[in-house]
Order: C-alpha cells, then sequence, then structure tokens
C-alpha cells in the first residue's frame, strides 16, 4: 500500500491596509489571491491582519498598534512567515524586521518572486528569475548588516559593516551584469529562432494566472504543457506548430499575468513577452467562473499597454463557463439588491460584451471542450485573414482540405 504524500505548510499570517484608493471589498479581493500565492509558495495562511489607514505607515506599513498586535500573534501561534500585500520599502522590512525577530517577513513581491524561482524548469527561466531577484535584493542588502552597524567609526571613516554591505552591493551587481549579458545572449538567440519560423501566422495564448491558458494549449495544439490549480504553474513560453483544417499556425502559451505584477519580473522576463510582442493575434483567455474576471481583465490590458502590445487583434475568450456559478435571490426577498454576481451567462453577454462584438468574444470550456468546435472556426477565420493579407500568393501548407480533416480526426481518436 502507497503512503500518501504528505506536505508541511509553514503557518502564515498575512497583512493589507484599507486606504483611500483601496476599499475594504477590494483588500478582500486582494488578500484572497494573497492567501492563494502563500498555498502555491507552501504556506498555509492562519491568520488576517487588515487595518484603515490613509496611507501606509512610511516606518512600519501598519501602525505602531497593529505591528504590537501582530507581534504577539505571531509568538503565541509560532508563525514562520508574515507575508504583506504591498511591496515593502527597504526601511520599512528592516524596522518590520527589527520588531518581529520569530518569522521571515516577506512582501507580495518577495513572494511572487519565490513562487517563480520554485516553478522555473529550464536553464532560461533560472535565470531571468535569478536576475529578478538580485534586482529585488540589491536596495535591501543593508539589513543583513545590522549587527556591524555599532562598530561604524566617524566622520571620514569606513566601519566593518559598511564595508561588508558594499562589499556585498558590489558582488550583486556584478551578478546582475554578468545575468543581463547571459539574457541578451539568449534573447538574441531565441529572437533568431522567431524569426526563422517562417511565414506562419504567431498566435498568443494572454491572460491572468490560473485561467486555463496550459488546459486550452494541450486541447488545441495536443500538447503536454504542465496543468495545475496554482498560480504561475507555467513560466516557460511553449510554441506549438498547429492546424486546423487546411491552415497550419504557431501558437504559443505565455507566462500569466496578476495584479501589482513586479517590475523586475516584466524587465527579466522580456523575452518571454517578446512573444507576446511579434504575435500577430492574441486570444485573451478569461476565468468567467472567477467572481472577479473583471478585474483581471483590466490587469491584463493594462500590462499589454506597459509592453507597448495593445494595439494587436484580440479575441476575448471566456473559459471554464462549466464552472460558473452565479448568486441568486428569492422572488420573495425585496431587500437583495442584484448585482454583477447574480447574472446568468445570458445576462453577461449582454452586458458590456455585447459591444465586444460577436467577431471577438467565445465562450468555451476547455476542460469539457464545450463550445470547441465554434472556438476553432473562429480562431481559423482570424488566422486565415492574416495569412491571405500578408500572403495573397502563398497557398496553404497543407492545400488537400479533405486528407488535413482525415489527418486531424485520426489523430484525435489515436489520442483518446
Amino acid at each position: 500500500m502507497l503512503e500518501k504524500e504528505v506536505i508541511n505548510f509553514e503557518k502564515t499570517a498575512i497583512v493589507g491596509i484599507v486606504t483611500q484608493n483601496q476599499s475594504e471589498e477590494k483588500l478582500n479581493e486582494y488578500l484572497d489571491e494573497l492567501e492563494f500565492l502563500t498555498f502555491t509558495a507552501g504556506g498555509q495562511v492562519v491568520k488576517r491582519f487588515s487595518q484603515k489607514m490613509e496611507r501606509p505607515n512610511p516606518k512600519t506599513f501598519v501602525g505602531t498598534g497593529k505591528i504590537e498586535e501582530i507581534h504577539h500573534f505571531v509568538k503565541e501561534n509560532d508563525i514562520s512567515t508574515l507575508v504583506f500585500d504591498d511591496e515593502l520599502s527597504p526601511s520599512q522590512q528592516k524596522n518590520i524586521s527589527k520588531i518581529i525577530t520569530e518569522c521571515k517577513i516577506l512582501d507580495r513581491t518577495h513572494l511572487i518572486l519565490d513562487i517563480f524561482a520554485q516553478r522555473a524548469e529550464t536553464s532560461y527561466a533560472r535565470t531571468q528569475v535569478e536576475l529578478a531577484q538580485c534586482i529585488y535584493m540589491l536596495p535591501r542588502l543593508s539589513g543583513l548588516w545590522t549587527h556591524l552597524e555599532r562598530q561604524k567609526g566617524g566622520i571620514g571613516m569606513r566601519g566593518p559593516g559598511e564595508t561588508e554591505i558594499e562589499t556585498d552591493r558590489r558582488i550583486v551587481r556584478d551578478r546582475i551584469a554578468l545575468l543581463k549579458d547571459k539574457i541578451k545572449a539568449i534573447d538574441k538567440q531565441m529572437g533568431t529562432q522567431r524569426g526563422n519560423r517562417g511565414s506562419m501566422v504567431r498566435v498568443a495564448l494572454v491572460g491572468y494566472t490560473n485561467v486555463g491558458k496550459s488546459t486550452l494549449m494541450n486541447a488545441v495544439g495536443k500538447s503536454d504543457v504542465f496543468v495545475e490549480n496554482k498560480l504561475f504553474a507555467t513560466l516557460d513560453t511553449t510554441v506549438r506548430k498547429v492546424v486546423i483544417k487546411n491552415l497550419p499556425f504557431l501558437l504559443s502559451d505565455t507566462v500569466g499575468f496578476i495584479r501589482k505584477l513586479p517590475t523586475q519580473l516584466v524587465d527579466s522576463f522580456k523575452s518571454t513577452l517578446d512573444e507576446v510582442r511579434e504575435a500577430d493575434l492574441l486570444l485573451h483567455v478569461v476565468d468567467i467562473s472567477h467572481p472577479e474576471f473583471e478585474d483581471h481583465i483590466a490587469s491584463v490590458n493594462q500590462t499589454l499597454l506597459d509592453i507597448k502590445a495593445n494595439d494587436k487583434p484580440v479575441i476575448m475568450v471566456f473559459n471554464k463557463i462549466d464552472a460558473y456559478k452565479h448568486l441568486t435571490i428569492d422572488e420573495d426577498d425585496l431587500m437583495t439588491e442584484k448585482t454583477p454576481r447574480h447574472y446568468t451567462l445570458e445576462e453577461w453577454k449582454a452586458t458590456w460584451m455585447s459591444r465586444v462584438g460577436e467577431q471577438n468574444a467565445l465562450f468555451i470550456s476547455a476542460t469539457e471542450k464545450e463550445n470547441f468546435e465554434e472556438f476553432r472556426e473562429r480562431v481559423y477565420e482570424s488566422v486565415r485573414q492574416i495569412h491571405i493579407t500578408r500572403f495573397p500568393y502563398n497557398k496553404f501548407l497543407y492545400p488537400d482540405y479533405k486528407d488535413a480533416v482525415e489527418k486531424e480526426d485520426k489523430d484525435e481518436e489515436e489520442n483518446e
């Protein structure tokens, strides 16, 4: 009899604040996501802390009384890790670490970087993550040498503490320069690979993390991309040649986006995001079963704007319709106000989604392959239009339509 694998989760507490720009409802959404991030990284959230403030405390992020309350809870409950929902400044992290010495102090950026480090499989992905970690670490090195602060000399003198900090900074800066050179060389190589892919149209899957892009990639491209119900299951870009009817094209699965995406990751994952920049068509995959999917759409659109890829043709693919559930109101309930969470799928289609246009919005289930033929037909038509516009005299690589369809059906039967 096989023994069940035992996973030891670290006991974790998370912290966020309600401000003028972030309501309590919005904070709860962010903390839900932070809890999922923590679970993905190997932690178990046992307590949430929140506080209403005009703006974050520049010294300790939260107020003095709240930080003492958190400190007491950490000591009493043997908490291993404390995670803050926003990026802490180096001084905030240093001050909090002086007060709460019993556990690790992380912020949202550090947590995402840790997940990326766990998920990086290839040498290139590991190089990208290490670069992002070094850039994040550089301004925070001073906290590592607080034990030598009292040995500093007076005016015009350098104590051993400062010497150690400068040495460490120099090592990290040298490492950053080395990693940037390495990534530049790989970027050049990958750019050449992209240029050698011939005349085929490029289609890229984009979307929030954990919306089902890799599942869709597997279903369309008959691939074996890793799929898991965790955030950032896919880091490395996977490119597959796909044939629908008589038309071949390239389909790429890219890293998922997230709210408050660390700028270090955007910089270090430049080549991965180049797949999006150089794509001819974007399939924006949305998890419509997630209550905050509209915010996810806005976050992805903002990231596309940041990387200058917002001017490309887009098909909105609303995935996971099999998992969509809406809230209901009893007929005799006159007090409850109807909100978007009460909308059925048909009601959603009549909202702003109707303005997206019939040609640019699809509702599917990648796992159940629901409405999949419509999806394939829509993608085929869009890719075909791009292909004949760019190559008006170029025949498709599979001119015999009947043979191509029979070959595709045969492959599907063998896979089943």
